[in-house]
């Protein structure tokens, strides 16, 4: 019986409170300053406090490592800002679960990405647009939907924006490979042949 619950893959555990302030976050927040692998975020009044799991980290970060592969063998300066918090006070908090500044850093990234095993992927838009954050894109169920910011709001694209040279379903493709090795591998093959 212990083993089958060892198969059972872990899922993020997500709770959401309506109606409290800013004050009331930043303490909240403070709270958990030393607890890693929560993730907090904010949004006119809703507070949202995510667990992730195990599963989580892992995927957030192979995402990362095959950007930060694609940056690096394309000859683009970035600084990888992880999930840093980025803040407008008294509105909108967000920990993206890895985020990009092209070029030099900025106060707010190029580049957000949010990996979803809970609900609640799309609508945090509202809260990356509080915080202008150009271009936002989730990781769900093996596929990445991408979003960019216009003057009304976000857009959904099929293709980058900021990485318009990046192949989204090689990206996507990699990130599902079970052996990590092999797809920074074949990642790297793709774009050694794209140039």
């Amino acid at each position: 019986m212990t083993s089958q619950l060892l198969d059972k893959p872990i899922r993020d555990q997500r709770i959401i409170q309506h109606g409290r302030t800013w004050q009331q976050f930043k303490l909240i927040q403070e709270g958990f300053a030393n607890s890693p692998g929560v993730r907090l975020f904010y949004y006119k009044g809703i507070l949202e406090i995510l667990a992730v799991s195990p599963e989580h980290e892992i995927y957030k970060t192979i995402i990362g490592f095959l950007i930060e592969t694609f940056l690096v063998e394309r000859g683009i300066e970035f600084t990888p800002t992880g999930s840093m918090t980025q803040e407008r006070a008294g509105e909108a908090s967000a920990q993206a679960d890895e985020s990009y500044c092209l070029g030099e850093l900025k106060p707010v990234p190029n580049l957000s990405i949010e990996v979803v095993f809970t609900s609640g992927g799309s609508d945090k838009l509202e809260r990356y647009q509080a915080l202008g954050v150009p271009e936002v894109w989730f990781w769900e169920d093996g596929l990445f939907t991408l979003h960019h910011l216009r003057e009304q709001g976000y857009e959904r694209i099929y293709r980058s924006e900021v990485l318009p040279d990046l192949d989204i379903n090689l990206l996507a493709r990699c990130v599902l490979m079970t052996s990590t090795v092999e797809a920074v591998r074949e990642f790297r093959r793709a774009i050694d042949q794209q140039n």
